[in-house]
Order: C-alpha cells, then structure tokens, then sequence
C-alpha cells in the first residue's frame, strides 16, 4: 500500500501555510511525515550550520547523529551532491554513518528554499530494507520544495 501523498501534501499545506520560520517548518513536516507511514522508523532533518556541516533539528523517533559532516554517511552525500540519496540496504552505502542500529534502508533529500539556498536535508530511516521507492523521492521532494519556497 503506498502512502497517500496527495493528503499529506494538502495537509502539510495547511499547517504551514504563511509560515517561513525553517525550523517550525522542519518540526511540523517531520512529525506528519513520520505519522503518515508505518515503514518510517526515524523521520527528521539536519540543518546546514556552517560550511560542508550539518547538525540534528527537528525529528520524529529515537536519537539521531548530532553532527554529521558533508563528506560523510547518506545525509553527507545528499548535501554534498544535492542529489536525493534513495539507500535500499545502508550496510552496502559506503561510509553510512550507522545513527541506530536498528536502520535498513534510508532516504534523503537536499532541502533547499525558493532562492536555492541549501537549508539542510531530509532524513527518513527505516528498520525494513529495500523500504523507499523512486515515487517516494518524487512525491517528498514535491512537497519539500513547496513547504520551503519562502522559508528564511
């Protein structure tokens, strides 16, 4: 059974419409997200805060990385490229940075504002490999670059 993204696209509009605060932006998406799903074990973003440096903001489930450098594990690369990291088996992703052992399979997407600036990326773990399709990554990046057009 695939997700209903077409809801959770008119639902995320709703919450966050008017808003441009990126982080109440990434709170509100990470916890819809997280919910819309049972293959989503850890939904959550990291925040560009310095050059080629991610940190932990806003997520749903147990603890993450706290930092996480570009050039390192999934999110590293889906900063370094901008290039959305879709990870059936994160055991065979060369320098995955292992967060929680519990992660099969993961999915990243850059994160970027209407004037292209990198904001950060969006994480989504799961304990189920092979869990994400390319329709996943298409529809989340769809809702990504509308909920943070505006963002600051």
């Amino acid at each position: 059974m695939s997700l209903d993204y077409k809801t959770l696209a008119t639902t995320v509009a709703s919450l966050t419409e008017g808003e441009t605060d990126t982080v109440s932006l990434m709170a509100t998406l990470a916890c819809e997200v997280h919910h819309a799903d049972a293959r989503f074990d850890w939904t959550g973003f990291y925040r560009v805060v310095g050059p080629e440096l991610l940190k932990i903001g806003p997520y749903q489930g147990g603890h993450g990385c706290l930092v996480i450098p570009f050039a390192r594990g999934v999110c590293g690369a889906a900063a370094r490229t901008g290039e959305t990291q879709l990870v059936a088996d994160v055991d065979a992703f060369p320098g995955h940075i292992a967060c929680a052992s519990s992660t099969r399979s993961e999915l990243v997407l850059p994160v970027w504002n209407g004037k292209g600036v990198l904001l950060g990326v969006f994480d989504i773990d799961s304990d189920q490999p092979n869990a994400f399709t390319q329709e996943d990554a298409e529809q989340l990046g769809a809702i990504l670059a509308v909920t943070f057009k505006d963002a600051a």
